[in-house]
């Protein structure tokens, strides 16, 4: 998967994806029993839109009968560390910058989410 992949994703990739994160693992039929039918999508655009992700590298799958099993190729951690990777390259290295959009970001969410992003930090640089 190459960084910027992460950051091109459609609403109904991202759909699936956090899907297949939350129930681990599954084929087009059991995908569009849970997304497909509330969308009012056929079976075959979540195949295709499974297969895509397969080829971004963002699932994995393995055949079984006449069917793919697909799964999540890295954690929802591991995704968005890709997508903030993708970010940061965009803007050549320039970290101050993107430190400050994200505890920007972090405290406009709430207090709790700078409270929580202050201990990650310490936490973080406790470390040997």
């Amino acid at each position: 998967m190459t960084n910027l992949s992460v950051l091109n994703l459609g609403d109904l990739e991202m759909a699936t994806l956090e899907h297949i994160w939350r129930v681990g693992q599954g084929d087009a039929k059991s995908v569009h029993a849970e997304l497909g039918v509330a969308r009012g999508i056929t079976h075959n655009t979540i195949q295709s839109t499974l297969d895509r992700l397969y080829k971004k590298q963002i699932l994995a799958r393995r055949k079984v009968s006449h069917a793919f099993i697909y799964s999540a190729s890295f954690s929802r951690s591991d995704f968005l560390s890709q997508a903030i990777g993708a970010v940061a390259d965009m803007v050549r290295g320039d970290t101050g910058d993107i430190l400050t959009a994200f505890v920007d970001f972090a405290s406009r969410t709430d207090e709790q989410t700078l409270a929580a992003l202050e201990r990650k930090l310490a936490e973080r640089t406790a470390r040997p």
